[in-house]
């Protein structure tokens, strides 16, 4: 059996995507995910995945970050990007970020699959159209991260307190003694710390709000 993940924040889509794999039956979908940080969650109860068809488009941590995280933390899992969108930034992160494969949600469910086993057996499946956008970027490089960020990361002040705590290394309980708050609404603020500063895990986000000075 091929063992796969769907990641995208539109419940339709995850059905419509869940129904073109349907018609295969060595496919199990063992979980749907609606964002980056919900896929992170699931995979740290169950990462026996062989592949994850990804969103890009998604709140909270989008699908090339998710794709970098995953890559990062689960190396074997093989991540395919299924998405709308075609352009050339996206399709050259999410290649940078480890993407095996970028595929247009408009697919059919025998090119789905087929793309799928190419990709399971060592290929770099891509619509045809996105094929040739990636042949073109390799002949006239675009350097991408060099666009500055403009938008302005913000945090509350209960936000930076659990960051400041976090950041000594203490423990969610010793956090929420600290402040007088619950264990959960302590997760629930570092959630909201994660995707505003859009990364997938402790170092990251005490590294950033370093560089951004927010802490």
């Amino acid at each position: 059996m091929i063992r796969i993940a769907l990641v995208d924040d539109n419940r339709l889509m995850q059905q419509t995507v869940a129904e073109k794999l349907s018609f295969f039956d060595d496919i199990d979908c063992k979980f749907k995910a609606d964002h980056g940080l919900d896929l992170l969650d699931q995979l740290a109860l169950n990462h026996n995945l062989d592949l994850i068809l990804m969103d890009i488009e998604m709140p909270k941590l989008n699908g090339i970050q998710a794709t970098a995280c995953v890559k990062v933390k689960y190396p074997h899992i093989k991540i395919v990007m299924l998405t709308v969108f075609d352009n050339d930034e996206n399709i050259f992160k999410a290649i940078k970020a480890g993407a095996d494969g970028y595929l247009l949600k408009d697919i059919s469910p025998d090119d789905l699959y087929r793309s799928i086993t190419e990709t399971l057996g060592g290929g770099a499946s891509m619509t045809p159209s996105i094929a040739l956008k990636t042949l073109r970027m390799f002949r006239e490089p675009l350097d991408f991260d060099t666009v500055t960020e403009t938008t302005d990361i913000t945090l509350t002040t209960r936000e930076t307190e659990v960051l400041v705590q976090l950041s000594t290394g203490i423990t969610y309980e010793q956090i929420a003694d600290n402040l007088n708050i619950s264990q959960g609404t302590v997760r629930k603020h570092i959630e909201n710390i994660y995707s505003k500063l859009q990364v997938c895990n402790k170092l990251e986000a005490i590294q950033k709000a370093k560089s951004n000075k927010l802490i």
